[in-house]
């Protein structure tokens, strides 16, 4: 039975608020944690598939033009070779001939370098990879493919475009004005687990373990690709070892191993090297960005401009959406909004963790800091001035709105100093010493999800859906909301994910996963709640389950007398979306030292005070929160993408070259958590968290590199040689 709940206004019951077991918000460990620690969590490579093939991808070395040939026969009598794929769903479409003649090959298009064009499969992996590196394949490159944003004509994104009032001349009327430019470097997801697929096909049906996000879409785009109904497509994706946005889609790699598998009959695997990730899986746009904030005596803007330039291959429709937070986060009646895209040959921008506020915020929150020094106003002070009562381009109202209580919380256990300040007013031997601060905000999505419950005769629960946990704790989080609503101790209900199988949830993707699909488990457990009150003889909201029994007396097995409930929950957001502008709400302090002669900055302590609405659980989410913040400390000070100015092919395309933070750059850090209650959000009042924690971090430490030595930088990631260049003599 289907329980459905599209919700058109704020749910102001908070039933969950009513529930007696006392689990949801605890800080309960992951219920998976000891699979995963102990190795026994199999991730898509790692599954004991009987006769599996081992594939891997060739990939292009011309930057745009055309797959003349490939010439199978340069490989297939090498030791272990079984086949060379380059089927033309795996790149483009190729001509089939007639029944008469062999089949003639059509030019296939080559739009980046290192886009994948075949797969070699083998009897082993190193079979496979050494064939892929002698097949030999022959091009027809195109010379002088746009590679640099700033040299190609842009295309506005009208759908960004504001234009309220008339910036240019608040600029012009203004007490306190700052004009500045900012510039990001392309960012890569840098997931642990590599991109991996193992294809089972049995001649009706196709079974693809994946490491994959969003297996709800998953399975539509896969049945696409193939020309395949979905009723013949499952993918299961149990266990994803981190995504970030690159895993939203299906890649290369699974489309080959299907492909592979159901022209050999037999399993295929195949496994994206470190460089073949970085190289054809979606990057984050570079940015360019203007500011223009227009501020009157007391610092309260009266015009806000940001202007944004990004980029993308031709035709793809993903613009990294920079001014996503811009559009509501603070005042001025004076408003300037534009997004522009450069259509360039490098390999697909798409969303990387936190798409549009992760690059946005940083440039935003470095121009306010600029105008709190301008104005002689202390950052914090400047931002709560600053705080709209509704959204100032559309004058909707907030569904609830936490950024002062983050600001003055923050502030208040950093120990924020509000006094006057300078530049070098702290130095510890060779280091100067510095703090800097930034709003944080990240809109909050919500999405269609299903999830169903079974409350088992024995008084054990089980939770299906097709959700993934790639690292975020869903697999605990619905055990705890599940748990919660029908009185069970979590280790008795037991969640199984992954898995196109079951209902359909709402993928792991702008953070909207554990609010979706947490409001179906809760719209289940409602229904079956429901039944129980009626084998009481009581009303659902009067009902008090704890540890498997009722305030009455009666345990849940005694009123289930031997039968099984089953509820699907089906939640839906419904008008509400439109009525409010929701987002969570945050601030950064930091504090940095800076080398005085080296330009080295090392980041000695960072604090994080979020609102998010409601916690569902307090370790998962606070590591949520401390990764946000390692991910804001990359974007400050190492992470950038480097592409060969000639050709535009990925230089830094491993862990060694592409700097993420290590143990030793991330120092202790304090999270704190403004819980609150957002009826409007969602059925269980809780909001996203996973990309909440890096949506303006790296301004904080840009900002305490400037307090520390001076050194006001405008380019990320501000690296040595950056700071050394603008420190004042």
């Amino acid at each position: 039975m289907s329980v459905h709940l599209k919700q058109d206004k704020p749910d102001t019951a908070n039933r969950l608020d009513d529930m007696k077991q006392g689990v949801l918000g605890e800080a309960i460990p992951r219920v998976e944690g000891l699979l995963k620690v102990t190795g026994e969590a199999p991730y898509a490579a790692e599954y004991a598939i009987e006769n599996c093939a081992e594939g891997v991808l060739v990939t292009a070395t011309i930057t745009r033009g055309e797959v003349i040939s490939i010439d199978k026969d340069s490989v297939l009598e090498m030791p272990g070779v079984i086949a060379v794929i380059d089927d033309e769903r795996l790149t483009t479409r190729a001509a089939q001939g007639t029944a008469n003649e062999a089949p003639q090959q059509k030019p296939r298009s080559v739009c980046y370098w290192g886009q994948p064009i075949a797969l070699v499969v083998a009897e082993t992996f190193e079979e496979a990879r050494d064939a892929a590196k002698h097949l030999k394949v022959e091009y027809r490159e195109e010379e002088g493919a746009p590679v640099d944003p700033s040299a190609v004509e842009r295309e506005e994104q009208e759908d960004e475009t504001v234009n309220q009032g008339d910036l240019a001349h608040a600029m012009a009327k203004a007490a306190h004005s700052v004009d500045v430019t900012y510039t990001t470097k392309g960012h890569a997801s840098a997931a642990m687990e590599p991109h991996a697929a193992i294809a089972d096909w049995d001649g009706e049906r196709l079974t693809v373990r994946a490491s994959l996000q969003m297996l709800n879409y998953n399975i539509s785009e896969l049945a696409d690709a193939l020309e395949m109904e979905e009723d013949k497509v499952r993918l299961i994706s149990r266990f994803v070892g981190g995504g970030f946005g690159s895993k939203l889609g299906i890649s290369e790699e699974t489309v080959a191993a299907s492909l592979a598998a159901m022209e050999l009959g037999r399993p295929v695997r195949v496994v994206m090297s470190r460089q073949q990730v970085f190289q054809g899986i979606m990057r984050r746009s570079e940015t360019t960005q203007r500011l223009r904030l227009a501020a009157d005596e007391d610092g309260r803007l009266t015009g806000f401009g940001h202007e944004a330039l990004v980029s993308n291959l031709p035709g793809e429709t993903f613009a990294e959406p920079v001014l996503q937070s811009s559009h509501f986060l603070y005042a001025g009646e004076n408003r300037e909004l534009r997004l522009n895209v450069a259509r360039i040959h490098q390999m697909t921008a798409g969303s990387v963790r936190a798409p549009g506020e992760a690059v946005g915020m940083p440039a935003l929150e470095g121009a306010m800091d600029v105008l709190a020094e301008k104005a002689g106003i202390d950052p914090v002070e400047l931002r709560l001035r600053n705080i709209p009562e509704e959204n100032p381009e559309e004058g909707l109202p907030f569904s609830s709105h936490k950024l002062a209580e983050c600001l003055r919380q923050g502030a208040e256990a950093f120990g924020w100093d509000s006094g006057p300040r300078k530049p070098r007013q702290s130095q510890d031997g060779e280091w100067w010493v510095g703090t800097g601060m930034a709003s944080a905000a990240r809109v909050h999505n919500i999405s269609e999800a299903k999830a169903r419950v079974t409350l088992k005769a024995d008084g054990t629960a089980l939770v299906e859906t097709d959700m993934t946990d790639i690292g975020t704790g869903t697999y605990t989080i619905l055990a705890q909301i599940a748990g919660e609503m029908l009185g069970l101790d979590p280790q008795k209900v037991l969640v199984d994910l992954g898995d196109t199988a079951h209902p359909r949830g709402p993928g792991s993707g702008g953070s909207w996963g554990a609010a979706s699909v947490g409001s179906a488990v809760f719209v289940a457990c409602k229904a079956i709640r429901e039944d129980l009150a009626k084998r009481a003889g009581a009303s659902e909201d009067e009902l008090e389950f704890r540890d498997g029994k009722a305030a009455s007396g009666q345990s849940i097995t005694e009123l289930l007398d031997g039968e099984t409930i089953a509820r699907e929950g089906h939640y839906e957001p419904g008008d509400i979306k439109d009525d409010f502008t929701a987002s969570g709400f945050g601030a950064f302090f930091a504090k940095v030292r800076v080398n005085r002669f080296t330009g080295e900055t090392r980041v000695d302590n960072m604090l994080g005070a979020f609102g998010f609405g409601r916690v569902l659980n307090r370790k998962t989410a606070r590591s949520q929160c401390l990764g946000g913040i390692t991910w804001s400390i990359g974007a400050a000070l190492t992470e950038a993408l480097e592409f060969d100015p000639r050709d535009g092919h990925l230089v830094n395309c491993d862990l060694a070259e592409y700097h993420v933070p290590v143990h030793r750059d991330v120092p202790d850090c304090d999270v704190i958590m403004v819980e609150e209650r957002d009826p409007a959000a969602s059925p269980i009042q809780a909001k996203g968290i996973g990309e909440l924690g890096m949506c303006g971090g790296a301004a904080a430490i840009a900002n305490a590199i400037y307090n520390a030595c001076g050194a006001r930088l405008f380019d990320y990631p501000m690296t040595p040689d950056r700071v050394l260049a603008a420190m004042p003599d």
